[in-house]
């Protein structure tokens, strides 16, 4: 992912897109002023590049073939205002300004249509490896959604058989289970299809520790049946983060899965999802396992792309959460667990204040 601008001074005032339109007209004007009062000889019209290059960044391709067109517009009535200066030299001088500002526009436009094509092929890649592991958790997603669907029809005869035996409170009652079990099941199913949704939603203010509870719901039953200990501390008033909860769901469901994983065959098989306030502006979620541990990792490759350690890994699954982590601004890295097993931390950059915290 790229940064937000080369130009860090002009990053605030850019990020504001009613103020874009303004910012670049007057940085226009300052350019088209210097060029017109100097002389022929001085190429002032190159600067004109930076407009252009920051159109790229905020605008559409149409947008910047406008503001291009208009810059290049503007080199020409300049070279007609200036009075100073050789001719020749200021026809060169314009025309060499006419190409740079016509092959910067090219360029940049080419460049940004090649950064959306990756961002659209690593969208594809997250889909698909949310896809890979539901279908993973298949049974027990089927067991965990069996449950509700079994008590619905449970109470649904409890109730009828109520109703039959003049008993209409005892009815109320059952039908009230009905209710909340036909919540609980449209609710997995509501976070079944978000995970399987082929593009990411938008960024929202994200209470990371029931996102995280959230996630827990699609794991305890394969938790369960693998017999390990799925524990959660999470830490009271943490901030809320700014971020889009499908990814950061698959990154915390990578984890857990890579953990359970990790803690099979062990006599030991604890899981633990910790979350804890980090550096200033950080939300840090761990994911800590009494596994074999880091032993013959390499650390510093451990998150790249086709690096695993599994004989039937991809070795895409930490790539793609390193890719959705950093691009909301956060870190994610690995270390051993102590006393064994190993440990996975991503952070987030914080907003605002949250009030969910519990110790399951």
């Amino acid at each position: 992912m790229s940064g937000r601008s080369s130009l860090p001074l002009l990053g605030p005032l850019l990020g504001r897109r009613p103020l874009l339109p303004i910012l670049l007209a007057l940085l226009a004007a300052a350019i088209f002023l210097a060029d017109t009062v100097t002389n022929l000889e001085i190429a002032v019209a190159v600067f004109y590049v930076v407009i252009v290059l920051i159109a790229v960044r905020y605008l559409d391709r149409r947008g910047v073939a406008m503001v291009a067109a208009a810059c290049m517009t503007l080199t020409v009535l300049s070279f007609f205002l200036t009075r100073a200066g050789a001719v020749p030299a200021g026809v060169v001088n314009c025309a060499i300004s006419l190409v740079a500002i016509a092959v910067t526009a090219y360029l940049a436009l080419r460049a940004a249509a090649a950064e959306a094509q990756a961002r659209e092929a690593q969208a594809q890649l997250a889909h698909i490896t949310r896809v890979t592991m539901l279908g993973e958790l298949t049974a027990s997603i089927a067991h965990e959604l069996n449950q509700p669907l079994a008590a619905i029809m449970l109470n649904g005869n409890a109730a009828q058989r109520w109703l039959a035996g003049g008993n209409p409170d005892e009815a109320g009652k059952a039908a009230e289970r009905i209710v909340r079990d036909a919540e609980r099941a449209s609710e997995l199913i509501k976070r079944l299809r978000g995970l399987t949704r082929k593009a990411a939603g938008k960024a929202i203010w994200l209470d990371v520790n029931q996102l995280i509870s959230d996630t827990l719901t699609l794991v305890e039953t394969e938790a369960g049946r693998a017999h390990v200990a799925l524990r959660a501390e999470l830490a009271g008033q943490l901030p809320r983060a700014q971020a889009d909860p499908v990814q950061i769901q698959q990154v915390i469901l990578n984890l857990i899965l890579n953990a359970l994983e990790a803690v099979s065959g062990e006599e030991e098989r604890d899981v633990t999802i910790v979350t804890s306030p980090g550096r200033s502006g950080e939300i840090v979620i761990e994911v800590r396992d009494s596994g074999c541990g880091l032993n013959g990792v390499e650390l510093d490759h451990v998150f790249d792309a086709f690096y695993t350690t599994k004989p039937e890994g991809l070795g895409m699954g930490l790539a793609i959460s390193r890719s959705i982590v950093e691009s909301h601004g956060g870190r994610i890295w690995a270390q051993p667990a102590v006393p064994r097993g190993a440990a996975f931390f991503f952070s987030l950059q914080a907003g605002r204040t949250g009030s969910r915290g519990s110790d399951q």
